[in-house]
């Protein structure tokens, strides 16, 4: 197998003997001998070598898994954060959950997922065959910088648990969700999956950073001795309806968001944090749910893949809080606070890998997503996280 035929539609088909349907999408033309074929834990599992990074595409086929189309029971850690109810309106209120299918939406108030205990008794409770893990420690730069221990050691429970948990109630699927703050500080640009291990990532918030890059190795290693078919996503910083607009430790777009809401509120100025030229690519809430679910149904690699913009879309600070500006209306002055720190310059990602599998994919505009944001957190103030 060449190293760039790796689509997985095109593999499964001959992994199953011949009985599966030909992809209308078919990108490659595939040979494929018997000889390539590897059986661990009853999962069949193409890994082809050599090649110059870690490459398997999996098909199940233990007896709970051996309809890939069959209807599933999906669990979704975090389910009422903001990625979680994104989520469950795609699948609620743009009909994305097909026939059979049941979601289970967990919020913390079901189980604590730092204790093993918990999190293996909400696993057994519900039996999921699909999981998608959102839950985790979250918060902005300087929530980041303040408690990069903490940030560590909780999301490295968090996830150890979900996982094993995962494992043992026989999940087929697992998708976990990084962020591209887990990439090296000192790279090259754009950058791509094969570039998360290349070096320390920036030191605001290391600790964040490598209990994320940790999923990608749990992964793998749960792949290599079990054959389960566990990998994870890479969104860019993602906005919109029921996020965090906590002023101090949200995120930069929801903190500027709130503060310009109460700036306009009381007259006075809106202050930016910092200087306004690092750079960010942004994705709507929404856009990245509807690409969650095509990854769990028609994503079949172990390796991560980058959900994002193009690099065109990138945007500065400063070019993102005249958008903030523009959608609410605010008429005030705007200040920059230099004295606050920038955080790193850019993390420009490359959607290249999610182009080739997903060519047709049409993002939500911008500035239409965010006067969308702003305008549920205007309509939602009293109830809004902040």
């Amino acid at each position: 197998v060449s190293e760039e035929a790796y689509k997985p539609d095109s593999v499964t088909p001959a992994l199953s003997g011949g009985m599966g349907q030909n992809s209308p999408n078919l990108l490659w033309e595939i040979t494929l001998n018997f000889t390539d074929l590897q059986i661990v834990s009853n999962s069949l599992f193409l890994s082809p070598a050599p090649l110059p990074r870690f490459l398997s595409l999996c098909v199940q086929m233990g007896d709970r898994t051996v309809d890939q189309n069959g209807p599933m029971r999906v669990l979704v850690t975090g389910g009422t954060g903001l990625v979680g109810r994104a989520i469950e309106h795609v699948v609620k209120e743009e009909g994305g959950a097909r026939e059979g299918e049941e979601w289970i939406f967990l919020s913390s108030k079901d189980a604590n997922l730092m204790d093993m205990g918990e999190t293996r008794a909400v696993f057994q409770k519900h039996q999921p065959t699909h999981i998608i893990h959102l839950a985790a420690m979250v918060g902005g730069l300087f929530k980041n910088m303040r408690a990069n221990l903490d940030f560590w050691r909780n999301n490295i429970y968090i996830n150890d648990n979900v996982l094993q948990a995962a494992h043992e109630v026989d999940a087929v699927r697992v998708v976990s969700c990084l962020s591209t703050c887990i990439f090296p500080d000192k790279t090259t640009y754009p950058i791509d999956e094969t570039m998360i291990h290349n070096g320390p990532p920036h030191e605001s918030n290391y600790g964040y950073a490598y209990a994320k890059r940790m999923i990608d190795v749990h992964n793998r290693a749960y792949h290599q001795k079990h054959g389960r078919c566990y990998t994870a996503v890479i969104p860019t910083n993602v906005f919109g309806p029921h996020d965090n607009f906590n002023i101090e430790d949200g995120h930069v777009l929801p903190g500027l968001i709130h503060k310009a809401y109460i700036a306009q509120k009381e007259g006075s100025p809106l202050v930016v944090w910092g200087t306004g030229t690092p750079r960010r690519q942004f994705i709507y809430s929404l856009d990245l749910a509807r690409l969650f679910l095509w990854v769990l149904r028609e994503y079949h690699e172990v390796d991560p893949i980058i959900l994002s913009v193009g690099e065109e879309d990138e945007v500065s600070i400063k070019e993102a809080a005249e958008a903030v500006v523009e959608a609410l209306g605010f008429k005030g002055q705007v200040t920059y606070d230099t004295t606050k720190a920038d955080g790193q310059f850019k993390k420009t990602a490359s959607n290249a890998k999610l182009l080739r599998y997903h060519p047709n994919f049409t993002f939500t505009p911008f500035k239409q997503a965010l006067k969308q944001t702003c305008d549920w957190f205007v309509a939602n103030y009293d109830n809004a996280r902040k």
